[in-house]
């Protein structure tokens, strides 16, 4: 029993250390407007978890949702891209680094909206919410979900 329980935190520690060895070596270019706070607080999110992060203020974000194949009913008020995925709204880090990790055939992750207590968005309340695997047709299912309280 104990040595089955050594073997499973095992190896959670190494597939944590995995996932954090995948953050180090990505750059994610995010296309924000110059005046959003929140998504400055999410460029600090992903900087905390271990990304490199380029982040552009742009006119008008919304065009490279579009340019990223993420449809504008997903949308929300910046977009990144990380290794040809494209990755928008307030998406966790922790996401970010499954995706890189498992490498599905999808557009990337999407987070609609603004919901109040995912990275970025921090407060207090949270609202629950999902974060979308949108696939090359622009359809999605839910990758994680998350509770709010």
């Amino acid at each position: 029993m104990k040595k089955r329980l050594f073997l499973r935190l095992l190896a959670a520690g190494a597939l944590s250390t995995q996932l954090s060895a995948y953050a180090a070596a990505t750059v994610v270019e995010v296309y924000k407007s110059e005046s959003c706070g929140c998504c400055t607080k999410w460029v600090r999110h992903l900087e905390q978890n271990g990304f490199s992060v380029k982040a552009k203020n742009v006119a008008n974000p919304s065009d490279y949702r579009g340019k990223s194949g993420i449809p504008n009913e997903l949308g929300s008020c910046h977009t990144g891209l990380a290794e040809g995925y494209a990755l928008e709204g307030h998406v966790p880090a922790a996401q970010i680094k499954r995706l890189l990790a498992e490498k599905p055939e999808a557009r990337g992750l999407a987070v609609p909206a603004m919901p109040m207590g995912s990275p970025g968005m921090e407060g207090p309340t949270k609202h629950p919410y999902r974060v979308l695997l949108v696939d090359a047709r622009g359809k999605h299912t839910v990758y994680k979900h998350y509770a709010g309280h």
